[in-house]
C-alpha cells in the first residue's frame, strides 16, 4: 500500500544530535519568528526551552484564542470491539492476553449512541482493536450509516485502510480519521508490535496520506507518548504533518497527546514525561503550528486538563469509557484497553470548561452544509 511519494522520516540519531544542541539562543529566535520552522519546533521541544516555558505558555494561550477563540469542542470515544490481531506489549486488546473479546451488536451500538446523544454528544469518535476479519470496513459502513442520521460528526480510529475504503467510508459520511504512529522510530517499533498487521510500519505511515487521497475531511495525528523519546518523537509527526499539509492540503489536521497509561499486561513506560513535560510539548505544538486542533483525553487527570486547556488545547473527550458497551450495554472493567484518570461526567467537565471562562461546543462542522456547499 506504499508507493514513492509516501512520507520517511529523518534519520533520527541526526535529529537528536540537532535537537539536544540548541541553545538559549535557538529559543530566542523561535519566540521571536512570525512563522516558526521545523528547526524553530526543534528549539521549542529542547531541554534549552524549559527555562522559558511561562513565555510560551502567554504565548501559546495568546494565539489558541486569536485562533480558535475561547471554545472547547467536547467529544466521546465510542469502541466498538476490543478483538485484536496485534500482539503490541502496551495495549489492553493485544491478542495474548487473556481477557473476554467483545464486539458489539447493531443493537447494543444504537444503545451506546442513544446514551452518548442523550448526554448531548454530538462528536462521536468510534475506536476498535485491529481485528479486520472480525471488524472491517464492511462493519464501519454500517456503523457509519446507522449513527450518521443522528450525530453531527463521526471519527474513525481503527486499523489502517486502503485509499478505496477510506473513499468508501468518507462516502458512507466519516468525517475523520485517526491513525496515531504510536512512535517514528523504526527500532522501538518494531520492539513493540511483534505480530500481526500493525506489524508493518510503513502501511501504518502511509495511511493518513491515504485517508487525505479519499477526501476525509480531517486528519489525526499523534504519537504514543511514553514509548521513545518525547521530543524525537513530537519531531517526527511535525515533519509527518508539514507533509500531509502539502500533499493532502484539502484535509484539516488534528493532533493528540496520548500518555502512555497503565494496561492490561502491565507494561510500564520506558522513557515516561512529566507534567511539566507535556506543557511544554502542548505550547510547543500551537506555536509551531496556530492552526492545529490539539486534542486532549481523559488519559489525563483532571487538574492537569483544566491547567492545559488554555495553553493551546482545543478539543477535548469527556465522560469516557474504553471498553465496547461501556456506557450502557455492558459496564465490565475487564473489556477496557486502558484505564483513565479523569472519571468526571460530562456535566463535571461542563462545568469546568465554563468556569474557566470557555465555551463548550458540540459539532465544529456538518457533513449535509458541506456536502451543498461543495
Amino acid at each position: 500500500m506504499t508507493d514513492e511519494r509516501d512520507f520517511q522520516p529523518p534519520d533520527w540519531q541526526t535529529s537528536g544530535l540537532s535537537l539536544y544542541a540548541k541553545t538559549g539562543a535557538d529559543v530566542e529566535r523561535a519566540l521571536a519568528s512570525p512563522r516558526r520552522s521545523t528547526d524553530d519546533f526543534m528549539a521549542l521541544l529542547s531541554p534549552a526551552a524549559r527555562p522559558y516555558l511561562e513565555t510560551m505558555a502567554q504565548l501559546s494561550h495568546r494565539l489558541t484564542v486569536q485562533r480558535f477563540g475561547r471554545v472547547q469542542q467536547l467529544f466521546a470515544p465510542l469502541y466498538l470491539s476490543n478483538a485484536c490481531a496485534n500482539e503490541c506489549d502496551y495495549c489492553g486488546f493485544s491478542m495474548s492476553n487473556r481477557v473476554r473479546r467483545k464486539v458489539l451488536s447493531t443493537d447494543e451500538l444504537a444503545t451506546e449512541a442513544a446514551y452518548l446523544k442523550q448526554q448531548g454528544f454530538e462528536h462521536l469518535l468510534l475506536v476498535a482493536g485491529e481485528a479486520p476479519r472480525v471488524v472491517g470496513v464492511d462493519y464501519y459502513e454500517r456503523a457509519l450509516q446507522q449513527l450518521g442520521p443522528e450525530m453531527a460528526q463521526i471519527s474513525l480510529e481503527v486499523q489502517p485502510l486502503s485509499t478505496e475504503e477510506y473513499r468508501r467510508l468518507h462516502q458512507a459520511g466519516l468525517h475523520a480519521v485517526l491513525v496515531y504512529q504510536e512512535t517514528y522510530h523504526r527500532p522501538t517499533y518494531r520492539q513493540h508490535h511483534t505480530r500481526g498487521n500493525k506489524a508493518d510500519y510503513d502501511n501504518r505511515l502511509a495511511a493518513l496520506a491515504r485517508a487525505g487521497d479519499a477526501g476525509i475531511h480531517r486528519l489525526g495525528l499523534g504519537v504514543l507518548l511514553g514509548l521513545a523519546d518525547w521530543r524525537l518523537d513530537s519531531l517526527m509527526a511535525a515533519h509527518h504533518l508539514r507533509y500531509l499539509e502539502r500533499r493532502c492540503w484539502r484535509s484539516r489536521f488534528s493532533l493528540s497527546f496520548p500518555r502512555l497509561r497503565p494496561a492490561e499486561g502491565g507494561f510500564q513506560a520506558p522513557h515516561p514525561l512529566s507534567d511539566a513535560d507535556l506543557v511544554q510539548l502542548v505550547c510547543a505544538w500551537r506555536l509551531f503550528s496556530p492552526d492545529l486542533e490539539l486534542s486532549l483525553s481523559t488519559r489525563e487527570p483532571a487538574q492537569l486538563r483544566e491547567h492545559l486547556l488554555p495553553l493551546g488545547v482545543t478539543s477535548l473527550s469527556a465522560g469516557s469509557s474504553t471498553r465496547p458497551g461501556g456506557y450502557a450495554v455492558e459496564p465490565d472493567a475487564a473489556l477496557e484497553q486502558f484505564s483513565i484518570d479523569d472519571n468526571r461526567s460530562l456535566k463535571d467537565v461542563v462545568a469546568a470548561v465554563q468556569r474557566l471562562d470557555y465555551q463548550p461546543v458540540w459539532k465544529d462542522w456538518d457533513r449535509h452544509l458541506h456536502l451543498a456547499i461543495g
